[in-house]
């Protein structure tokens, strides 16, 4: 009676099999963002040797595009109910051109062509990816928050999902360079593939502990205890490769990665905010907008990834480190890339389907009328809540991706120059670093605990059976 009880006021308790399916959407998505988040930039520099400038203007663009796309589609879902599910549909529909978007990215035909066609060419493949990315990423992100209210269901989904989430990331990190040298059938560096990817082996260990760390910790506690581990690790491969010799201390590199990487997992902690923010608009409001508060956040973790991949080619460049010319990081046979991204788009595109037929919607709602773009503002300013969630995600994963494509030069620190050497050190730890500290700050003033979360949702489901 009492699981009766619990289902009829929207606290459904998942299974295992819901909880993985769901997770598998995320694997799949990041086999494509993080192939882009970390390799795209060294690809139009190194494989196809466009100007590190033209690669800044053309990532920061495509972002502003996808600042305006986002809300378009969030919108739109949020109209909209499908017959296949109101947010399960896209899983589908998005994903088939997405696979096929993601394969074209990196043509190997394109390294042939003049300078001009293929700036023009990176563009468009670029521009329509990010679009399409955003029809599948903003609907998968909503499902979480129809699943179920109750609070320790969403950690669980939300940890689930960033398991599965970093195995793509360390498929992907690793998996790349390890890839291009198997297709070309070179030595592959496993220094390098272990720097790349060891920072995500932290995310194996504690999302799974979630739920007893934070009983243990409290939420923010939680939260502070990852960002000054992760500082500390920032703080000792600073020291490393200013002070030491980066060949000779491996293990310790090592060590201090995955140390960063416990920093920068309260990135994938956040997406567990953006259901509470969710829950505190329909208290407010009396409509339950998943997929615009999800293209808000979408548009938010975009920005930081965008003001990333925008700085670093052009603030190397600025200083004398010239992606193009300089020895590449990676092998840059143009059919390699090709071969090792469409083996992540086609894999990706099947997850996808595994998260289409493990996910079940249990509270999807349609405003009465259709949501405006005004709306959506008004929201935005009205919340608080959102407005620091949104502000953390900028911050977290600009800190993330701003080092993304610049680690794979960091254990081979000691052949380029002193300039480049310091260019390296300030992208892959001092920044990220001092960015862990304005994270912190923020997360000191969100005011939802779990407690008001409970009596929000409580309130909105008594007022839902009137």
């Amino acid at each position: 009676m009492e699981t009766t009880n619990l289902k009829e006021n929207g606290f459904y308790k998942l299974t295992w099999l819901q909880r993985i399916g769901f997770g598998s959407g995320d694997l799949a998505q990041n086999l494509i963002f993080q192939t882009v988040a970390c390799y795209l930039m060294l690809y139009l520099t190194t494989v196809l040797k466009i100007n590190a400038a033209f690669v800044s203007g053309l990532i920061l663009t495509v972002r502003l595009i996808d600042c305006f796309w986002s809300p378009v589609v969030g919108r739109y879902i949020d109209n909209h109910n499908p017959k296949l599910g109101k947010y399960r549909t896209y899983l589908l529909y998005g994903g088939i051109p997405l696979t096929i978007a993601a394969c074209l990215l990196m043509l190997p035909q394109v390294a042939e062509w003049s300078m001009g066609m293929k700036m023009v060419y990176a563009t468009v493949s670029y521009t329509v990816l990010s679009m399409i990315y955003s029809v599948v990423n903003i609907p998968y992100g909503s499902i979480m928050a129809s699943m179920t209210r109750d609070n320790n269901e969403v950690l669980i989904l939300t940890s689930t999902r960033m398991v599965c989430a970093n195995i793509g990331q360390i498929v992907v990190q690793a998996g790349f360079p390890i890839g291009l040298a198997i297709c070309l059938h070179s030595t592959i560096n496993w220094n390098q593939a272990i720097f790349m990817a060891i920072g995500t082996i932290p995310a194996f260990i504690i999302l799974p502990l979630l739920p007893v760390l934070k009983n243990l910790l409290g939420k923010k506690g939680l939260y502070y205890t990852l960002l000054a581990i992760g500082f500390i690790g920032f703080a000792i491969l600073f020291g490393i490769g200013k002070f030491g010799d980066v060949k000779s201390c491996t293990l310790l590199i090592q060590i201090a990665k995955i140390m960063t990487g416990v920093g920068l997992l309260v990135g994938s902690l956040m997406w567990a905010l953006v259901p509470e923010v969710i829950t505190e608009s329909e208290y407010r409001t009396g409509n339950r907008p998943a997929a615009t508060v999800n293209a808000l956040a979408g548009v938010a973790f975009k920005a930081g990834f965008s003001i990333a991949g925008w700085i670093t080619p052009l603030v190397m460049g600025w200083i004398g480190f010239n992606l193009a010319s300089e020895d590449a990081a990676l092998p840059t046979d143009p059919g390699a890339w090709f071969g090792v991204t469409s083996i992540f788009a086609v894999v990706g595109f099947v997850l996808l389907t595994l998260c289409f037929m493990g996910s079940k919607e249990n509270i999807t709602t349609t405003p009465d009328k259709p949501v405006s773009f005004k709306q959506m503002w008004q929201e935005f300013k009205a919340s608080k809540c959102l407005q620091l969630v949104l502000g953390i995600f900028v911050v977290v994963f600009l800190a993330s991706f701003i080092s993304a494509p610049v680690n794979a030069y960091y254990t081979e620190l000691g052949k380029y120059s002193e300039t480049a050497q310091n260019a390296i050190l300030w992208f892959t730890t001092i920044i990220p670093a001092l960015l862990l500290i304005v994270v912190a700050f923020l997360i000191k003033k969100y005011p939802l605990t779990d407690e008001r979360l409970d009596e929000m949702n409580r309130e909105i489901e008594a007022r839902n059976k009137k």
